[in-house]
């Protein structure tokens, strides 16, 4: 399968059409962003890595009966997708306050939620990706109905439970994670995108350090270390 026409390039991912109308290559990129990409940088071998990632964890939620688009992982930076339309809806699953949520609400950072909460935001880079209730989903026709939503807070708390139990034998905290859906040409909604330390938090249950985008987010470096940690960790052995 050979690359055809760049269709779309995001902050993190290139996606071409190939020979087949229902696929689509996604190239993981070295790139780096944060605060919508206000900030910007690259870390060699960045996109590999989670590329790797994302493709042992789809692989994972496949398995617990959760349907994505991946096809297959073609080498170091590319997978076979199935095309689809994305939701434009960032669906936000979190398990210990931090970040926007503990600016937004005044929560304490770190601080273990009572209950997992999932949250809505409009994909949107123009409009800085707000958070959105469901009646604005309906204003904005970014679904057809309300059980759509509901399907995604579904998936959403599927992949969390799944993941949440993967890591914690791992000693490591699903703190929250950001994942978008699609639907394919049959009308069925898959899991899109990618599942890495560019889009969820990681903590180390002992020193509490964070494995993921915040190294970058907050100055901290070795980015690409904490990314081989993540990788090294799914690998390995469970506790």
């Amino acid at each position: 399968m050979e690359k055809k026409e760049l269709l779309y390039e995001g902050k993190a991912k290139k996606l071409y059409t190939t020979t087949n109308e229902d696929e689509l290559i996604a190239e993981f990129k070295d790139d780096l962003t944060a605060f919508n990409a206000e900030k910007k940088g690259s870390e060699q071998g960045k996109g590999a890595l989670n590329c790797k990632i994302s493709t042992e964890l789809f692989a994972l939620l496949e398995e617990s009966g959760l349907k994505t688009h991946l096809v297959k992982t073609l080498d170091d930076n590319h997978q076979l997708v199935k095309k689809v339309d994305i939701i434009l809806i960032e669906v936000v699953v979190r398990n210990t306050a931090t970040g926007s949520l503990s600016k937004r609400l005044g929560i304490e950072d770190g601080k273990v939620l009572p209950f997992t909460l999932v949250e809505f935001y409009l994909k949107d880079d123009d409009l800085n990706d707000p958070i959105i209730i469901d009646d604005h989903c309906i204003i904005l026709e970014l679904v057809k109905d309300r059980a759509i939503l509901d399907i995604l807070r579904q998936k959403g708390l599927h992949v969390n439970r799944i993941l949440k139990e993967f890591f914690e034998k791992r000693d490591l905290n699903l703190i929250d994670f950001k994942v978008e859906f699609g639907i394919d040409k049959n009308g069925e909604i898959l899991l899109s995108d990618e599942i890495s330390p560019d889009s969820c938090r990681f903590w180390d249950m002992q020193s509490g350090e964070s494995l993921d985008k915040d190294r970058f987010r907050q100055n901290i470096g070795n980015v690409k270390v904490a990314y081989e940690e993540v990788l090294k960790r799914i690998l390995g052995d469970a506790k």
